[in-house]
């Protein structure tokens, strides 16, 4: 058990059957009045973020969220597979689990998937990614207004917006968050 006065960002716990994560938090000790814990929280199975204020002595049961490494094999149909790197066990997750980030997660690629009591609800694939253009325009010589991006199409079929220049088959690196062209790749 915690109470809210031991909260911090980061910190997982469990509210109405439901696990929450501690996005932002600050103590608040008014003039008059007694003192309450200000909470910006998220749940980790929807997504879902609201705020609301405890009493700093209110006692909430800490949930363990478990994050394992693991290796993304295959899909087939609307099932997604991933391999444990330690005990080589094999798990199906459905489509409906992964984020919108998975676009960039090519097969063989390690991933941390999240789990409670057993239960997976997500998977966080890494934070940046080198793929590489499979289908883009050519750039047109002599269009080099700055800031101009096209779309161009990854090798894991996701559409990225890159800038003019980049041309089909070289490796560029890509911000899996936000889904943004970062640079060119330095490895060939």
């Amino acid at each position: 058990m915690m109470t809210a006065g031991e909260f911090r960002n980061g910190v997982t716990f469990e509210m109405d059957g439901q696990v929450q994560q501690v996005i932002e938090f600050q103590h608040v000790k008014p003039g008059k009045g007694a003192a309450f814990v200000r909470v910006k929280m998220k749940n980790v199975v929807t997504g879902a973020v609201t705020e609301t204020s405890f009493n700093p002595t209110a006692k909430f049961e800490e949930a363990f969220v478990e994050r394992r490494e693991m290796q993304y094999l295959y899909n087939e149909g609307d099932l997604y597979y991933f391999m444990d790197n330690e005990t080589y066990e094999q798990i199906p997750i459905s489509k409906d689990t992964l984020g919108d980030d998975f676009r960039f997660v090519k097969a063989n690629e390690n991933v941390k998937v999240l789990s409670y009591k057993g239960s997976v609800f997500a998977v966080e694939p890494p934070l940046f990614v080198e793929l590489e253009i499979t289908e883009t325009e050519p750039g047109v010589k002599g269009n080099t207004a700055t800031n101009v991006l096209k779309p161009a199409t990854v090798e894991t079929g996701a559409v990225v917006k890159v800038p003019i220049f980049i041309e089909q088959g070289e490796r560029i690196q890509i911000d899996t968050r936000t889904g943004e062209y970062l640079g060119r790749s330095k490895t060939k």
